[in-house]
């Protein structure tokens, strides 16, 4: 052990005075840093998806152009969130913290202030890097500070404050676009960010894997761009074909990229992935299970607010508040997860989340097929909600329960790529099905209608990124009226096949979590005894 420094707040207490001190002192202020930095991640997640088509009305902006102000971030986010793990276990974990927040916070200001699509995006990318320093530090200050018992209620209370920001984010995000305009919503971070600079700073005690190597350069660089032109040629592709040459040129170089990081890992001493987990069941099964909840709820954050907004003709606000079915679903059902880990394995919670969030999904499908009214389809969003609340601490948990608490830098990283790997690619792929149904149907539509009408790919290229009045701009009111109707049932068919997508691949991860994940390894912890033994 290289760390037998205690403190008041991590010294065991046995019964009930040890369940009333368990976040006491310093350790409260490191679990409220930890979680206010995934709050501040996932609010602007939120924020910036309900504002995407104001966005989109301002800047001009096709469908492609809003999906990279959605996958810039991401896609830098999950590019460097492995890294940023191992670089946390080697130089220490605050200090990344503290340095991942303050690159956040000043991209957000860029992003307020940017004056185009092009510097919007890039600050976006320059924010995902940001976010991936501080969510892999402060997921590893997480498993370092908490153990045991403890563990389990500090990831319930931190998927009940991700609860909280994503309950906060559509409503502050309708607000703030509807009274003063997208560009606030990223101008929210700022305060945010700073208040919890000086909690980090103050609260958190340096912690590092003391048999940490030297950084590898290799494995970042080779991962990171492997990575990018994966997601690149996937983007790439609903315009150039899945077939076309320069698609099958990217995912052919993303495959040798990736080969080769392969190798250069194994050629390390102590390499920044681990493949060894790999072999461990639990660890393969739980990293389904986060592909899973990333692409069949977690991806629902960015396409229910276009969906509202689209079929419905909500405005931002409007949208906003009827995605709490979700959010309110997503905000409780941590706390419900954290209370059935003390009672069942985490095999059994990661595969009841995946059905539900499977039943959710098929439910809106149906609905949303059926043109239903909104407040049936609400029923079906607060379902998939309540399946990705019962996910979304519970996965962590589980994954790093099988990994040594000195590399839990590592093991966070790759646990947090994943989930934002498959929350990319759901955004990617899902996107391909959304723009190619609607097109089908809306083809199929307008064929009865006999006036001249712009390109069939611009036009629902505007529809699908929100911006039906540009779409209808310069034709007669009686055709505009038509296609607004067209327009509303074609966008709610893409919509359908999408969900049904997501149905589908939320039950395929949970027959594999529990047929991979050991009953055994994730278990509840045994409760301390509190009466004298006999």
């Amino acid at each position: 052990m290289n760390e037998t420094r205690t403190t008041s707040a991590s010294i065991p207490v046995a019964g009930p005075a040890r369940r009333a001190r368990w976040v006491s002192g310093r350790a409260a202020r490191v679990l409220l840093c930890v979680s206010g930095v995934s709050f501040m991640i996932m609010l602007d997640a939120n924020v910036v998806a309900v504002s995407l088509p104001a966005i989109a009305r301002s800047l001009g902006s096709s469908f492609a152009d809003i999906e990279w102000v959605v996958s810039a971030y991401i896609l830098a986010f999950a590019a460097c969130l492995m890294p940023m793990g191992a670089l946390a276990d080697r130089f220490g974990r605050r200090r990344l913290l503290l340095l991942g927040l303050a690159l956040f916070t000043f991209a957000s200001l860029l992003c307020g202030l940017a004056p185009g699509a092009g510097v919007l995006n890039a600050a976006r990318a320059l924010q995902g890097v940001g976010a991936a320093l501080q969510l892999s530090a402060a997921l590893a200050v997480l498993g370092h500070q908490f153990r045991g018992a403890d563990r389990a209620r500090a990831f319930g209370f931190w998927g009940t404050v991700i609860g909280v920001a994503v309950a906060l984010g559509p409503l502050v995000g309708g607000a703030i676009t509807s009274s003063v305009g997208w560009r606030w919503v990223f101008f929210v971070n700022v305060p945010i960010g700073l208040a919890l600079l000086l909690l980090g700073s103050s609260a958190v005690e340096e912690s590092r894997d003391p048999d940490a190597q030297r950084a590898d350069i290799a494995g970042m660089l080779l991962f990171a761009a492997g990575l990018y032109t994966l997601i690149r040629a996937m983007i790439g592709a609903d315009g150039a074909g899945w077939s076309s040459p320069a698609t099958l040129r990217g995912f052919a170089t993303a495959a040798l990229l990736f080969g080769a990081f392969g190798i250069a890992e194994a050629l390390q001493r102590r390499p920044m992935v681990d493949f060894g987990l790999f072999r461990r069941r639990t660890f393969v099964g739980s990293s389904i299970a986060m592909v899973g909840f990333a692409a069949s709820a977690q991806v629902m954050l960015t396409y229910l607010p276009l969906y509202l907004q689209n079929a419905y003709g909500f405005g931002a606000a409007a949208a906003g508040l009827r995605m709490m079915p979700f959010a309110l679903a997503l905000f409780l059902f941590p706390r419900i997860a954290a209370a059935l880990a003390t009672r069942i394995p985490g095999r059994g919670v990661l595969s009841l989340g995946l059905l539900v969030t499977a039943g959710g999904n098929a439910l809106t499908a149906w609905l949303v097929r059926e043109h239903a009214t909104y407040l049936a389809v609400a029923m079906g969003m607060a379902l998939t909600g309540c399946g990705a609340g019962l996910l979304n601490g519970e996965t962590a948990k589980v994954s790093m329960s099988v990994i040594p608490p000195e590399r839990a830098g590592m093991a966070s990283g790759i646990g947090a790529t994943l989930r934002f790997t498959g929350l990319v690619t759901g955004i990617t792929a899902f996107g391909a099905v959304l723009v190619g149904q609607t097109r089908e149907r809306f083809a199929t539509s307008i064929s009865a209608i006999d006036i001249r009408l712009p390109p069939l790919h611009a036009m629902v290229s505007r529809l699908v990124a929100g911006d039906l009045s540009g779409m209808l701009a310069g034709l007669p009111p009686p055709t505009q009226r038509a296609l607004t109707q067209i327009a509303r049932q074609s966008y709610a068919s893409g919509f359908s096949k999408v969900l049904a997508c997501a149905a589908a691949i939320a039950l395929v991860a949970a027959l594999a979590s529990w047929l991979l994940i050991s009953a055994a390894e994730t278990s509840p912890e045994p409760k301390p005894q509190t009466g004298r033994s006999s």
